[in-house]
């Protein structure tokens, strides 16, 4: 039997290791059943295009996500919940955009490896998928510590 886990579809891979984010992302998150998602990179016009067809917000942002689902923060989730959301035996969970020119300038301004701005920042996109956000201190926190478990479980660190 195959192990269940979160596929993340992208065309260009170059920036991290995806495969290993997104495993990590589904066990911190205890998911059990086969998950999917959608990531693309995208230069600072089409992610403004985005932001501000979609979000309404005028500006350059550095990642932007569109979960599929509602109701599933803390939830597990499964195929017989989401019967319409099943592409290819898996829940498609939603899709995520990061901005290629955003991640560098933020890499250098950080001071540590594009590796790690690209994981962060594909990372926080994916926890939004599921439910996370950080709107209230109380949220933020909550996203923060997992961001901080998973990026440490994979040994992608602060420089």
């Amino acid at each position: 039997m195959k192990k269940k886990t979160l596929t993340v579809f992208c065309e260009k891979e170059k920036y991290l290791d995806l495969k290993k984010l997104s495993e990590a992302v589904y066990n911190a998150l205890g998911q059990e059943d086969n998950l999917s998602a959608e990531l693309e990179f995208v230069s600072e016009e089409e992610i403004a295009d985005l932001n501000k067809r979609l979000r309404k917000v005028d500006g350059v942002t550095d990642v932007l996500s569109f979960p599929s689902l509602e109701g599933v923060r803390g939830r597990v989730i499964y195929r017989k919940d989401f019967p319409f959301d099943v592409e290819d035996k898996a829940v498609f969970i939603g899709s995520v955009a990061v901005c290629v020119k955003r991640a560098e300038q933020q890499a250098e301004e950080y001071g540590h490896s594009l590796e790690r701005e690209f994981t962060y920042l594909v990372c926080h996109g994916l926890l939004h998928l599921f439910g996370y956000d950080h709107m209230t201190d109380d949220d933020k926190r909550e996203m923060r510590a997992l961001e901080e478990k998973i990026m440490t479980e994979i040994d992608v660190l602060r420089e």
